[in-house]
């Protein structure tokens, strides 16, 4: 029994459900010893703690979700924060639900057909995609934040707003859809950061013309754009641009502008904040005159 309860507990955060003891063969009387002992600590009905109830984030949302029985996944804020698009104190467990579920300290939400497509696992928890999370989330969130999430999840899992429409395809009368797609046509004006308002502080001061931030350009993102100009911009704060695929995300950004006939330009900390004055003397230059398109078939 310690041997069964020691290895489930190290694959899944502490947790272990009665269904899968018993699966496993120890029996009723041994269940009852160790509950009685203290070596499991009831969480939900049939589900257990393994020895503590140390606090963990993974624990009680695995918990809830075990709770919820077979084909539950984790959603709405509770996946946001496990996806890491949302920052702060882990919010309560929200669970959607394959049948009418009503347990204490758990919200609920009921869908007869989850589609295997927004469905996947982080941390051993199942929970709804990156992409479904964000939808779900429509219903709840404010624009500037709405939009915040979108950027948040393209600079760390790479979604993009096509993904999310995807889902929104699936689920076209999801609460909050008409909002959700404002966002990913780039028609609310948002900047993501501080290095990003002070580009645009220092573009503002120079009396050089705004660009559109935030809005998808080739299927992602992009930090700033002149549409009429062809140019492109990203400021690179360390934040969103140390790992590896952020390193990736820029580059293909890189290229999709050039792609789309746009000069780019990657301006750094330094450029806007230290020594801004090269920045503003090139960007200057190219943002002088209106760039025409691009002949078709060149």
């Amino acid at each position: 029994m310690a041997e069964i309860l020691a290895r489930i507990a190290s694959e899944q955060h502490g947790v272990v459900s009665r269904a899968e003891l018993l699966d496993a063969g120890v029996a009723v009387g041994e269940i009852e010893r160790r509950l009685n002992s203290g070596a499991l600590l009831p969480e939900y009905r049939g589900i257990y703690r393994v020895g503590h109830r140390a606090p963990s984030r993974e624990a009680r949302y695995l918990a809830a979700v075990k709770a919820c029985g077979r084909g539950s996944v984790l959603s709405r804020c509770a996946a946001a924060h496990l996806h890491r698009l949302i920052k702060g104190r882990p919010p309560p467990p929200e669970v959607i639900t394959t049948t009418e579920r009503r347990i204490e300290g758990i919200l609920t939400q009921r869908s007869r057909t989850l589609d295997p497509r927004d469905v996947t696992e982080v941390l051993g928890i199942p929970t709804t995609t990156v992409a479904r999370t964000i939808v779900d989330l429509a219903a709840i969130l404010d624009l500037d934040t709405l939009a915040r999430v979108c950027h948040e999840a393209g600079v760390l899992h790479g979604t993009t707003p096509n993904d999310v429409a995807a889902v929104l395809q699936r689920r076209p009368n999801s609460p909050g859809a008409a909002a959700l797609r404002t966002v990913l046509h780039g028609d609310v004006h948002v900047t993501i950061s501080t290095l990003e308002r002070r580009f645009l502080a220092r573009l503002e001061a120079a009396d050089l013309p705004l660009p559109q931030t935030n809005r998808p350009a080739g299927g992602r993102r992009v930090d700033a754009r002149w549409p009429a100009h062809r140019l492109t911009v990203e400021v690179d704060g360390y934040r969103y641009h140390r790992s590896r695929h952020a390193w990736e995300q820029d580059r293909r950004r890189e290229r999709e502008a050039r792609a789309r006939g746009d000069e780019f330009r990657r301006y750094s900390y330094g450029d806007v904040l230290e020594e801004p004055r090269f920045m503003l003397a090139e960007l200057r230059a190219l943002l002088r005159h209106p760039t025409p398109a691009p002949s078709p078939g060149r």
